[in-house]
């Protein structure tokens, strides 16, 4: 069987005869039938969900869809803020070639990885990667990723926290609204997952272990009080840029301290929370370790640019051609930060030519950084599908 893919950008509201037409343009794309679909809809659709997923899985032959709201939704080239919309992809894949799994809050704890191995019938050496969407109220979300990370450690976890308008989010799965909160699709052979996080930060000062620390505080870095390496680290910044982002410095955590040269992509970023002069402490969105190395780092629009474009052209050397992608925005991206529409979606389609395209605007990003996965803010994380 060839694996193929076609998406499909729809802008307005919830439209019968729309997403007829569209479901019928999928289907002819691909010449048959899809095993899988992920949709992805604004919140103002909910009152016709139940409806459109099953016009979607008539119409274009498709069994199995997998989705979430976003605040917006994106396609190939095109991210539609601010508007109504629906975007759909469909696959056509073998039926063994993934599994869907819906996961309860109560479940996420599972331990140890072997239940989760029983739960998803999928093999550590059998999976090429996992696409999750979870509800954004589920408070543990940290904790599952470290447990399927030791489950799948050679699989990559790509993802996003559902969004909407008001808190208005929800998770479906094939013909209905699901309350799990986290709906986990497993690909096996012949389909591969190719991850990719932009965090859009860049580095300020150099690299030094944390010496002193304690719970979410740090309180010496190289043996110099946190405060004042922040304060050495933010007088690098050219003194014409430095009001525009005193309110944007990061902390940068080393995801392993196996490396000989830090370079964009080897830290984690979390939030400064804030800062005690006197102390000379740092609070921050994490629980850092003493001896862990620490980098602070500026997000602004140049900088989330030049990650974007320079993370797209790293995997691109590593991708011989994209079957599809599904590309995962915050909420505090597009036009908010860069001033201009489609800023991410159209250095994707640069990258890897106009591949079929699906995604949404969400409220959390779910992305590899070293050897794991985790979740992320103001970034931008992309499943890059390729098949064998």
């Amino acid at each position: 069987m060839t694996v193929k893919a076609a998406s499909y950008l729809y802008a307005g509201t919830y439209s019968e005869d729309q997403v007829v037409s569209l479901a019928q343009k999928l289907r002819t794309q691909l010449a048959g039938n899809a095993a899988l679909g992920f949709v992805f809809v604004t919140s103002d659709w909910q009152p016709h969900l139940e409806d459109t997923l099953e016009l979607i899985r008539l119409h274009a032959h498709v069994p199995r869809l997998v989705g979430c709201s976003g605040s917006a939704v994106v396609g190939s080239q095109t991210e539609l803020e601010g508007q109504s919309g629906l975007s759909v992809m469909l696959l056509v894949l073998p039926d063994d070639s993934f599994e869907i799994i819906s996961i309860s809050e109560e479940d996420a704890d599972i331990s140890p990885p072997s239940g989760w191995h029983q739960l998803s019938q999928i093999a550590p050496e059998a999976s090429r990667g996992w696409i999750v969407l979870a509800n954004p109220a589920m408070g543990e979300l940290e904790d599952w990723l470290t447990n399927w990370s030791s489950a799948y450690p050679q699989s990559a976890v790509v993802g996003a926290l559902a969004a909407g308008k008001q808190s208005e989010y929800f998770l479906f799965r094939d013909g209905e609204l699901t309350t799990s909160s986290i709906l986990a699709v497993g690909l096996k052979s012949p389909l591969r997952l190719r991850a990719m996080v932009s965090q859009g930060c860049r580095p300020i000062g150099d690299p030094s272990p944390i010496t002193k620390a304690e719970d979410n505080f740090i309180l010496e870095i190289g043996n110099v009080s946190a405060y004042q390496t922040l304060e050495t680290a933010f007088m690098t910044i050219p003194p014409d840029e430095r009001n525009a982002v005193r309110n944007n410095l990061f902390l940068g955590l080393a995801a392993s301290e196996y490396v000989d040269e830090y370079k964009r992509g080897d830290f984690l970023i979390r939030n400064i929370l804030g800062a005690d002069p006197q102390m000379g402490a740092l609070a921050v969105a994490a629980y850092p370790r003493v001896g862990q190395t620490v980098q602070f780092q500026v997000r602004d629009p140049k900088s989330a640019h030049q990650d974007m474009v320079e993370v797209c052209r790293d995997m691109a050397t590593k991708v011989t051609e994209a079957l599809a992608v599904l590309l995962f925005v915050c909420n505090g991206r597009g036009r908010s930060l860069f001033g201009v529409s489609n800023h991410d979606a159209q250095i994707v389609s640069q990258a890897f030519g106009i591949s079929p395209t699906a995604g949404f605007f969400c409220n959390g990003e779910i992305g590899p950084i070293g050897s794991r996965s985790f979740l992320h803010g103001y970034s931008a994380s992309a499943a890059i599908l390729t098949s064998d």
